[in-house]
């Protein structure tokens, strides 16, 4: 019997079969979000459920306690049923009260609003890091990881002179890229440390940089020279914004911002938006990140620059003792991981 592995292949099977192997893995990957949209509209059913009974005829959590065990006993193949998860689905409900069909949440995993539930108390902020995970594509450890390290609220705390240098909408993007203060902690560095040195290990770590700047970084270069009339000047570090579409420099300052800082990178930016900057790009910006800051004095020196820019100041001291805690040890983060597709057991 002739090998089908021995066969004569015809001219662009090769290729042909490529292309049915990206349409199977297409179909499967689509399968498994549409499993999942299923399961998470199932599970705000059961919560809005629970909580109607609750309203109205007083439920407490013996009941829901018998629910679980009742419809673990008819569908015993189907996770998820547990007494502590339909607690979960009522909390899901309650903190999302319209259909989460169209709403971001209704794309995460399980696993992803089990942390959003435990972690965050406002519905703007679960809103808000709902949206950032499903566009992103946020595992559940770098949701988790983005909450504990308190994302939204750095972002766009930055002051800045974006408003005053850019168009409305223009200044409004802008400013979402300047976090206050950016946590350097994965440098595992303490004490004082030469500027130097930090941009060393910022670039070093270049990956775990770009996360903390935040989603559309990309790497252009440090010290990255340029000659004026026979001067010759070095950006720290300089960074490109690929969904705005605009040069990005940064100026890192270990110790206290001090006025002159900003008119020295109000110079860069002006530099590299003459040099390098094309039609097609956006406006440049400035980030000066420094060990300390008076914001007071900040402002000031803002005002009178020419060049939007933002002055931010860092950290890269550990996590408060209270917060370390929070965060899953290496047990519990293979725990979530095996958890986060739908159908598993609850966390």
């Amino acid at each position: 019997m002739t090998d089908a592995r021995d066969l004569a292949l015809p001219s662009g099977y090769t290729e042909l079969l490529g292309q049915l192997k990206e349409r199977v893995r297409a179909a499967r990957t689509q399968a498994i979000r549409t499993v999942n949209t299923q399961l998470i509209e199932l599970y705000w059913s059961i919560g809005r459920t629970i909580l109607e009974r609750q309203d109205y005829q007083g439920w407490g959590s013996g009941v829901i306690g018998r629910l679980a065990d009742d419809l673990r006993a008819e569908f015993p193949e189907m996770k998820g049923l547990s007494r502590s998860n339909l607690f979960y689905m009522r909390g899901f409900a309650a903190a999302w009260p319209e259909p989460i069909v169209q709403q971001p949440v209704g794309q995460l995993p399980w696993g992803h609003i089990t942390v959003l539930l435990d972690k965050l108390d406002t519905p703007e902020a679960r809103a808000w890091y709902a949206s950032s995970a499903v566009e992103y594509g946020w595992s559940r450890n770098v949701l988790l990881n983005m909450i504990m390290n308190k994302t939204l609220e750095r972002t766009g705390a930055a002051p800045s002179n974006f408003v005053q240098q850019l168009v409305a909408q223009d200044s409004e993007l802008a400013q979402q890229i300047a976090k206050d203060p950016y946590n350097f902690e994965f440098l595992g560095l303490s004490g004082e440390v030469a500027e130097r040195d930090l941009e060393d290990a910022l670039t070093s770590r270049i990956t775990e940089t770009l996360r903390e700047l935040g989603p559309g970084f990309a790497f252009v270069g440090r010290q990255v020279h340029f000659e004026v009339d026979g001067d010759d000047f070095y950006i720290d570090l300089l960074f490109f914004h690929l969904e705005q579409l605009r040069y990005v420099v940064v100026e890192l300052k270990t110790g206290k911002f001090q006025p002159e800082f900003a008119g020295k990178l109000n110079f860069y930016v002006a530099l590299v938006d003459d040099v390098m900057r094309r039609d097609f790009h956006n406006e440049t910006v400035g980030i000066l990140i420094c060990g300390t800051k008076n914001d007071r004095s900040v402002r000031y020196s803002l005002g009178r620059s020419t060049s939007p820019m933002a002055v931010a100041a860092y950290t890269y001291d550990k996590l408060p003792p209270a917060e370390q805690q929070a965060l899953p040890d290496e047990g519990h983060l293979v725990a979530a991981l095996e958890w986060a597709e739908p159908g598993s057991e609850e966390p």
